[in-house]
This record gives structure tokens, sequence and C-alpha cells, in this order.
């Protein structure tokens, strides 16, 4: 057996299966079907939207949205689920029996759901008891079976467990990720940002914004700007309660004992594997009161609900928008749609939830207005 580990609640290290060595070949005629399949289902899709984004109050500077949630399954991992599935099985990980395992905080999970049902294989998803109830019914549509921990640190070490117990496979996003995907272009995001930029006064975007779940997309952009050789810098947002940014800064910084943080999809307590802090420029740190405020404050701009991990991303992109103007630099700034709000309905865009949690929303959320020149009714 093959594994790597992790750190589970205590700290301790705990192994994570990769793949049994003790396993037959899987069939490849049923793994060469299973990759057409994926790939039809690509083929019948449509590229996600890049959606401008005025601001009054820095006319110099164009923010652009690239709307994630517009994939079959709602959010930026329908990519990742996509890339996990075509690398496991071109690494001969999955078969025709294969019961699919992920530790995931729910839109890993939405999507990986949707492309085991497409292979009718069962899936099992490992989920933070916190996940929200939408994103639980969705993980559900898709034929996939919730397995509940308390912790979020707890999922990948009982992930490799489930898997291990069951003859699965975990698919083990933080750990593939950053190498599933070809950064090189094969139309991952970074390549689909630059071709939807060409047309526009900026083309080149002075800064590509985004968060940190597994790492994986960061890694992504940042290897893909270094390859074109873009000037093209590489902003990533990460809840205060995230291991992250403190990695970033200081290499040393490992874990925490927990990810203080309500946003979910980013943020992290230990590194994760996928995490490459080498190819990544700045980091910005945001409260979850500042993450919220602005996922509503955009959600009533744009008419309908975007994620908290959307606003994490739009925060730092103020900040950005603020000091290019200080510094009279003209450009385009970059930043992801994560996921469509309606997954949160009964946490972000629930008063009482949020008073619940002692997160006082209103106040950031005028300040981000006047900010940025958004009028609100």
């Amino acid at each position: 057996m093959i594994v790597a580990q992790t750190v589970d609640a205590s700290g301790a290290c705990v192994d994570r299966a990769r793949m049994t060595s003790n396993h037959p070949p899987h069939d490849r005629a049923w793994a060469d079907e299973a990759v057409r399949l994926i790939e039809a289902d690509y083929n019948r899709s449509a590229d996600t939207h890049l959606i401008p984004i005025q601001l009054p109050r820095f006319p110099g500077v164009q923010l652009y949205l690239k709307d994630e949630s517009s994939h079959p399954t709602g959010s930026l991992k329908h990519r990742l689920a996509r890339s996990l599935f075509l690398y496991a099985l071109c690494n001969g990980r999955i078969g025709p029996d294969t019961t699919i395992v992920e530790a995931s905080s729910g839109s890993t999970a939405v999507s990986e759901a949707y492309f085991a049902r497409m292979l009718g294989l069962p899936f099992i998803a490992v989920v933070p008891r916190g996940t929200s109830a939408e994103k639980i019914a969705e993980i559900e549509f898709y034929g996939g079976r919730p397995h509940f921990v308390e912790q979020a640190v707890e999922a990948a070490g009982e992930a490799a467990r489930l898997a291990d117990a069951l003859g699965g496979a975990f698919m083990d996003q933080f750990t593939f990720a950053e190498r599933a995907t070809d950064w090189r272009g094969n139309n991952n995001i970074a390549e689909a940002i630059f071709a939807q930029m060409a047309l526009e006064q900026h083309p080149v975007p002075h800064w590509i914004v985004c968060g940190a779940g597994t790492g994986g997309t960061s890694a992504t952009i940042g290897r893909y700007g270094r390859y074109r050789r873009l000037a093209t810098r590489i902003c990533v947002a990460d809840p205060e309660g995230s291991v992250f940014h403190r990695h970033w800064a200081d290499r040393e910084v490992q874990k925490l004992d927990r990810c203080a943080s309500k946003i979910e999809g980013i943020g992290r307590a230990h590194v994760e594997p996928s995490f490459v802090p080498e190819v990544i420029d700045r980091m910005e740190v945001i409260s979850d009161a500042q993450s919220i405020a602005a996922a509503r404050l955009l959600s009533e701009r744009l008419g309908r609900r975007c994620g908290g991990s959307t606003g994490t991303n739009l925060w730092a992109c103020a900040t950005l928008a603020e000091e290019m103007a200080a510094a009279g630099v003209e450009g385009s700034i970059v930043t992801i749609l994560c996921d469509d709000g309606n997954r949160y309905a009964s946490t972000y865009f629930d008063d009482a939830w949020l008073e619940r949690c002692g997160i006082d929303w209103q106040p950031e959320a005028a300040d981000l207005a006047t900010r940025l020149g958004w009028a609100r009714g």
C-alpha cells in the first residue's frame, strides 16, 4: 500500500491510503468508456462567464468575476472533480466496482457525487457536521452518502480509513489538486481567464485573486502565469483563522489546533500538500464578518446570491483596487465567484444564524459599500 500522512484532530500523524497493490488491475475497456463519458460531458459544456463589475470609486481599475457557479454542479470544484476523476482513472485507481470516497466541506463532494453517478459508482462524502444543509442535500441529490465527522481536521483520516476498509478510492483533493490539473493549459481556469480577457482594455490582469482550500487553484494560476511569462501577480485571500497565510509568512508554521472560521471551502487547520506558497505573491487576511458582508453586498449588486468564499475574494480585491488607485496604477483585477450562494441560505444569508454565531456583518458591509462607491437601496 502506498500512503501519505496527514494530521488528525489530536495532532498525531495518520496514514492516508493512496492505492492498494494487492488489488487486481481494473478493466481497461471500462476505464476507457469512463474517460469518454467524462470528456463527452465536458464537450457538451460551455466555459463559465467572465462578468465585469463596476467600481465607481476606482474608474481606472476594472474588476471581473470568473463565475464558476455556472458549472453543472454549481461551483469552481466542478473543474477539480473532473480532473481528479480523470487522474484516478488514468492511474488505474478506479474500476467498475470502486467506491469513491472524498473528504470535503461540501462543494467538492457535490461535484464528485455528480461524476460518480455518471459512472455508476457509489460515493461517500466525509464532511464536517457543520456543513450547510443545502450542500448535504445536493450531495444526496446526486446519489452520494454523507458520512459526518465532528471537525474538518478529522475528515481526511476518516476518508482514508473508509476507503481502505471498502477497497475503494480516496480521491484526496488536498493532496492531488495541484497535480491532477494540467497547469500549462488544457483549458484550466487560468488559461480560460486569460483567453476571456484578451479583448478587454487591460487584458493581462494586474492581480488575480483566489482563496485556498486545497491550494490547487492558486498553484494552477501561479504556475500558468510563470509558464506564460505574464506580469500578473497572485493574491490569495485567506480566512483569519486559517493556517495558510501563517505558513506563507513563516514556513515553520505547519498547523493549528483548528481552523476557527465559518467560511466553508477555504482555509485549513494544517498545510495541505497541494498548497504551493512559492507561486503566491501576496496573501490578504479576511475576517468572517468581512467575508459575509462582502458576499451579501455583492449578492445585492448581482441580484443573486454568492457564497462566503466569494466574499473573501471581493474584500481582498477592494484592498488591491484602493492601493492601485492610490499609486495611480490603472489595470484589471480578476477574481472568482466560487459557488452559488443558495447553498448557504441557512447560514450566511440567515440573520438568526449569524446572530447565534456572533457575526455582525452590517457595519462591514456599509464600510465596503462606501469604499467601492456602491449605493445601497
